[in-house]
């Protein structure tokens, strides 16, 4: 076990959740062009888009409407409105979340996420440092990948 995720275990949920944070501030080198207060994140977002959001959570498969979206359009972050996404993109994978073969250019930033006994590629909008899902290596051509994304941290657009 990493030494910090044994010192959250012992100290509890509350530096759990300080040291996800800091985690998420470390992947963007420490600064976002959109930064709020704790209580502004709480006041923007419902609990269930917090949790995924700015604690790193991960919603229910099949929860959401935008996995059989397929208008024409864009994807942006709910939490500071940056493109993320094009629907251009998206495909099936089945898994009953949105999924995304690409992002579009300069949107996320992702880190490593050692969570689940295995690692994982999580992504993060660039702009705020909102959490948006993972990337795994089994996505269609051209890129091979399956960016696999919560909805709750998505706004669709329509063209």
């Amino acid at each position: 076990m990493k030494r910090r995720y044994f010192i959250a275990s012992i100290l509890g949920a509350g530096t759990a959740l300080t040291l996800a944070r800091s985690n998420m501030v470390a992947a963007s080198g420490g600064r976002f062009e959109v930064t709020r207060t704790d209580a502004e994140w709480r006041a923007l977002l419902s609990k269930k888009q917090y949790a995924v959001m700015r604690e790193e959570s991960t919603e229910r498969a099949g929860s959401s409407p935008l996995d059989k979206n397929y208008k024409s359009g864009i994807y942006h972050c709910r939490g500071c409105d940056l493109a993320l996404y094009s629907s251009e993109h998206k495909f099936d994978s089945g898994t009953g979340w949105p999924s995304f073969y690409q992002s579009l250019p300069g949107s996320i930033e992702t880190k490593d996420d050692r969570k689940l006994f295995s690692v994982r590629t999580e992504c993060h909008c660039r702009r705020c440092g909102s959490h948006l899902g993972h990337i795994f290596d089994d996505g269609p051509a051209p890129t091979g990948k399956r960016h696999c994304l919560n909805g709750v941290s998505l706004v669709f657009k329509s063209a």
